[in-house]
C-alpha cells in the first residue's frame, strides 16, 4: 500500500494515545496517531517521524503519524496497514492458489474475523495483527493486553473443528526481525490462547514488510516460536 503527501517530521510528546505533538519546519503541530497501542519504545522525544497530510480541510488535525524511525530502521505504525497489505499480498502473491472471493470483516460466530476466503474449493479464515514491537530483531505481539485478540482465536481454534481453515498472520512492519514470538510477558494468556489454537491446527504465520516513508509492502515469511 501506499500513502501520499508525506512529510517528516520530530516527535515531541503524546498527550493521548489519539495524537502527538510533532515538529514540522519550525512549527508544533497536534497530529492523530494512527495507532493506539503504546508504542513507548518508538515514539521517544527527538525520534524522526513520517506523516501523511489529509487532503480533508474539515478535519481537526491536518496529519497522521505513520511511521517512526527506531535508531537506523524504519517501522510503520499505521494500525490500518497490516490488513490491507495482507489483501494486496493474498490477491496477487498466489500463496492460496485461485482466490475466488474474499470478503473482510467476515461475521463467524460472535465476533468479525479480518477476512474470510475462497480458493480452489477452499474455505479459509483469517485474522490479521499488527506488529510494531521489536527487541534484538524479535518482533512480538500484543505490546498490550488484548482479550479480543483471544477472543478471535479460539474461535478460529473452533472454526478448525468444523472443518474450515484458519490461520493467524502477523503482519510485522518493518524490515529486519528474524522472529516472531508472542509477547509472554505482556499478555501469558493471549501466548497461551495461541499456543492452543496450534495444536489445535490454526496456521500461525508471521511476515516481514518492505517500509518506506511512503509506502508498505509484505516481503517475506519471518521464523515462528510459540
Amino acid at each position: 500500500m501506499t500513502y501520499k503527501n508525506i512529510l517528516q517530521g520530530e516527535f515531541l510528546s503524546r498527550p493521548n494515545r489519539f495524537i502527538a505533538n510533532v515538529e514540522i519546519d519550525g512549527k508544533t503541530e497536534v497530529c492523530h496517531v494512527k495507532n493506539t497501542g503504546r508504542c513507548r519504545e518508538l515514539l521517544v522525544p527527538g525520534a524522526t517521524v513520517f506523516l501523511e497530510k489529509s487532503d480533508n480541510p474539515e478535519r481537526k488535525t491536518k496529519y497522521d503519524l505513520i511511521a517512526v524511525y527506531k535508531g537506523e530502521h524504519l517501522i510503520n505504525m499505521d494500525s490500518q496497514a497490516p490488513n490491507k497489505v495482507f489483501a494486496e499480498w493474498a490477491i496477487s502473491g498466489g500463496y492460496f492458489g485461485k482466490i475466488d472471493y474474499i470478503k473482510p470483516e467476515f461475521k463467524f460466530k460472535n465476533s468479525r474475523i479480518d477476512f474470510y476466503i475462497e480458493a480452489e474449493g477452499r474455505k479459509i479464515l483469517i485474522e490479521v495483527k499488527g506488529v510494531t514491537l521489536e527487541n534484538e530483531k524479535i518482533a512480538s505481539f500484543p505490546d498490550a493486553p488484548t482479550e479480543r485478540g483471544i477472543k478471535h482465536i479460539k474461535e478460529l481454534s473452533e472454526a478448525v473443528g468444523e472443518g474450515v481453515e484458519a490461520y493467524v498472520f502477523f503482519i510485522i512492519q518493518m524490515d529486519y526481525c528474524t522472529l516472531f514470538t508472542p509477547n509472554r510477558e505482556t499478555h501469558p494468556e493471549f501466548a497461551d490462547a495461541l499456543a492452543f489454537a496450534k495444536e489445535k491446527g490454526v496456521n500461525i504465520k508471521a511476515m516481514g514488510c518492505k517500509v518506506s516513508p511512503e509506502s508498505i509492502k509484505a516481503d517475506s515469511f519471518v521464523k515462528v516460536q510459540i
